[in-house]
């Protein structure tokens, strides 16, 4: 296996067989690995850092800390899904449907390697939404049949089980789950403690969009699988946020959004269902009988760019040569610097997502007694600039904080420092 220097090194001389890639759109990397030294993988190290945040042309007038709603592009993948959209609009029944549409098989065998499955159980969509609901939709169910999650999980997903238990008549169970989670051994123990002979699916979220918690999907899929009961993985969060496979999940079926965490173009996901299940999961728009058990029937949505997700790969390859490893040690590091601060600057504040070498990843949610979430939201974007996302809701308070690898620490810092003085001056 090469290291992520020499595989940068390759991409830069590949550009002559792949001709979407040039050879400029790589040289921040290449950069970074020259200048990265004896201790690539450092978290701190503000010089490599540095070439990374200068891969992405964006507004520095503004500080970004909602990146777990979606996460601005490299420049280099805008750039390559602007092209093809400008190569496509030449000509489209020709450009876009008979050149570039055939290169999803490139994607598809991509972002295969880089979950760990084989690409015929990789089907490319459009947002984490598509992939999920296509699993809660695609499933056959009786009246009377159980689905399990839990109250936090994401409202769209939830709203997709209302609709099946208002037309079908399921039942669904929400579970309640402290927060924040006591233990694996606890989260475990409450899904199981609603588990009934009619449970038919589990539907669990492997970050939670609201408090940061990774969620230990293996242990839900080896309580469910005996009992035969379909566990629906919500990736939305987790895919390129910190490195896992799908045989470290053993799951048969993952939905995820590539615009997050992946740094790929607005509107591009995928959904992943173990070959020996693609038969049995209908897709959201109907394919041909003869596509039953491909995986290309979930891809079967009428006319679309082909722009958006052939972009996935050169942000496949900007995510390897910065490496799964070293990408989440940043983010936890940028995560920890704010917290740290804060914590240490009021005992009002407390950290609702657990922090730590290897608790959770750059979703950080900050908790501070006596003050309004929403409100200090709303001072620190319209006095300060900085984009955060408040939490109000009946089991909590908070206020979502997520760093990506182009932000830097003196933004990071500046977030730390207002809410720091907010605890103490107030926000009127």
């Amino acid at each position: 296996m090469p290291d992520r220097r020499t595989f940068v090194a390759s991409m830069l001389g590949a550009s002559v067989s792949l001709p979407s890639l040039r050879p400029s759109a790589f040289q921040h990397l290449l950069r970074a690995e020259a200048l990265a030294g004896p201790t690539p993988d450092a978290a701190d190290d503000e010089v490599y850092w540095g070439e990374i945040q200068r891969a992405f042309d964006i507004d520095r007038t503004m500080v970004n800390l909602n990146n777990g709603g979606c996460s601005p592009a490299p420049t280099h993948v805008l750039e390559q899904m602007i092209r093809d959209i400008r190569f496509s609009n030449e000509l489209p029944v020709d450009h876009m449907w008979r050149v570039l549409e055939p290169r999803i098989e490139s994607v598809r065998r991509d972002l295969a390697a880089e979950f760990g499955c084989d690409p015929e159980e990789m089907a490319i969509t459009r947002n984490a939404s598509e992939a999920n609901e296509t699993m809660i939709f695609g499933t056959d169910l009786q009246r009377g049949d159980e689905v399990i999650m839990t109250t936090q999980n994401y409202p769209r997903m939830q709203n997709a089980w209302v609709q099946r238990e208002r037309r079908e008549g399921i039942v669904l169970k929400r579970v309640k789950i402290e927060t924040p989670v006591a233990s694996t051994a606890s989260f475990v123990g409450h899904i199981e403690g609603a588990i009934t002979p009619r449970t038919k699916v589990i539907e669990v979220m492997h970050i939670s969009f609201q408090t940061g918690y990774i969620a230990p999907v293996r242990e839900i899929v080896e309580l469910a699988r005996p009992r035969g009961i379909r566990v629906f993985v919500d990736g939305a969060h987790a895919f390129a946020h910190f490195p896992f496979t799908r045989d470290e999940l053993g799951c048969d079926y993952y939905g995820t959004s590539l615009h997050k965490w992946l740094h790929a173009p607005i509107g591009t996901g995928f959904l992943y269902v173990r070959r020996d299940k693609i038969k049995s999961l209908w897709p959201l728009m109907a394919g041909g009988v003869d596509q039953e058990d491909n995986i290309r029937k979930y891809e079967e949505i009428g006319t679309h760019p082909a722009a958006n997700h052939n972009a996935i790969s050169v942000a496949i390859a900007f995510h390897r040569s910065i490496g799964a490893k070293r990408k989440i040690a940043r983010l936890r590091y940028l995560r920890d610097r704010w917290a740290q601060q804060v914590l240490a600057s009021s005992d009002r504040a407390r950290m609702i997502t657990r922090i730590g070498p290897n608790e959770s990843g750059a979703i950080g949610v900050l908790a501070i007694e006596g003050m309004d979430m929403a409100k200090l939201g709303a001072w620190l974007l319209d006095q300060h600039h900085i984009v955060t996302t408040p939490l109000v809701g009946d089991e909590f308070q908070g206020l979502r904080i997520t760093p990506n690898v182009y932000n830097t620490v003196a933004e990071v810092d500046l977030f730390a420092d207002r809410v720091s003085r907010a605890i103490k001056r107030g926000i009127a």
